[in-house]
């Protein structure tokens, strides 16, 4: 017997830069704090906690959580790099459906080190071997940093086989700026024109411009999810529920394709849209509102098209026509997205969860989708894990 999982409070702070944030302890702490205000709930309450991040030692999660509390609760650390927030939502979720637990948290919580990503570990195979070898075959330009040479890869293959231009990418990252003006928890909040963004310095001619990438950022998230029973004995706000969740992991096509479309995940994203789709009954020509992973603005374009939301090849149409923002067929990531909120990896999917929450309930402020019903997040990690999730209004 399966119960369906409320989302009973959620959490942010302001994300911000390398340097400029508390420490990773603290901003987790402040978000975990935030969400219980929400549920109104206290510490006692909780009988698991999941607690996401990437860059940090051993069980970060309990440094963060006794700042809460110490009350002997099952903490489990996870890790799976940009996935890793919705990791702990999924696992989170996983305990309240089977009746193992009834409220749950999930937190994510990242303090981030300004440039590019890189191992930490050089005496050992790195999980990124096998990518990194498919990208250097598939894309060469060693001199541009690799998670340049992925997501940018994908664009540029996206761009030879369907036609799609520079610019198409540049009006992604304004409509993101455009969207982020209005959350006061964005990194970024300066609206910019798609002209500024392809004035950016370039990083890849052709291919990309700085402003097309999402920055490092330092940040904290938080989700509690509980039972029906348990929601209904603590009169917590039942609005917001998991319908459907799905998790992937690569398939073979991932490197025998031997596409970079395929590489940064774009069949994980699929199967987990279809899984969705079929767990709970629901379209996803129905959904209202959406949060994508746009670690860069050619990933947002090619989710577009790996979620279900207009055809392959079709992306550009979809963009020109409107249909990823307010007015359109589809708002997506109202928030800001990664582009301008921020990039603080173990926060980010609890960061869609804080958002798509307030979506449903109506309590978005300036950034609100009337009549939102229906989300959908979407959060990828390369190496690799896709998480969906779909979320509606009761």
């Amino acid at each position: 017997m399966t119960t369906e999982a409320i989302v009973a409070g959620v959490g942010m702070i302001k994300f911000a830069k390398p340097g400029a944030s508390d420490s990773y302890d603290a901003m987790g702490a402040a978000a975990i704090g935030a969400a219980l205000k929400d549920a109104g709930l206290t510490y006692a309450d909780v009988q698991q906690a999941y607690a996401g991040y990437v860059y940090g030692d051993s069980t970060c999660g309990q440094k963060a959580l006794y700042h809460v509390g110490m009350t002997g609760i099952p903490i489990v650390n996870v890790n799976n790099n940009c996935s890793t927030g919705s990791t702990a939502l999924f696992l989170a979720r996983q305990a309240i459906e089977h009746g193992i637990v009834d409220c749950v948290l999930a937190v994510g919580f990242e303090q981030m080190q300004p440039g590019a990503l890189g191992s930490h570990w050089t005496d050992r195979p790195t999980p990124f071997d096998d990518f990194d070898a498919a990208c250097d075959d598939l894309v060469g330009n060693s001199q541009v940093p690799l998670a340049l040479r992925y997501f940018g890869g994908a664009g540029k293959s996206h761009m030879e086989k369907h036609g799609t231009e520079l610019t198409d990418f540049a009006k992604i990252r304004a409509k993101a700026s455009r969207h982020a003006s209005n959350n006061p928890l964005a990194l970024f909040n300066q609206e910019i024109t798609a002209d500024q963004v392809m004035a950016a310095p370039v990083m890849w001619d052709g291919v990309m411009t700085r402003l097309m990438a999402c920055p490092p950022t330092c940040g904290g998230a938080a989700a509690i999810l509980c039972s029906e029973s348990f929601a209904a004995k603590h009169g917590i706000d039942q609005t917001v529920r998991i319908k459907a969740q799905a998790m992937t992991t690569d398939y073979a096509s991932t490197f025998e394709a031997r596409d970079m479309v395929q590489v940064v995940g774009y069949d994980m994203t699929a199967e987990a849209a279809k899984q969705v789709q079929d767990q709970s009954g629901i379209d996803i020509a129905d959904v209202d509102v959406i949060e994508l992973h746009d670690c860069f603005a050619h990933n947002e374009l090619i989710t577009y098209e790996g979620l279900g939301l207009t055809p392959e090849g079709t992306a550009q149409k979809f963009i020109a026509d409107g249909d990823n923002t307010y007015g359109g067929k589809y708002v997506t990531n109202p928030s800001g997205g990664l582009l301008s909120k921020g990039h603080p990896l173990g926060a980010t999917g609890l960061a869609q969860c804080y958002e798509l929450t307030h979506q449903l309930r109506g309590t978005a402020d300036a950034r609100q989708v009337d009549g939102a019903r229906t989300a959908l997040q979407h959060n990828l990690g390369l190496g690799g894990a896709c998480v969906v999730t779909l979320y509606q209004a009761a």
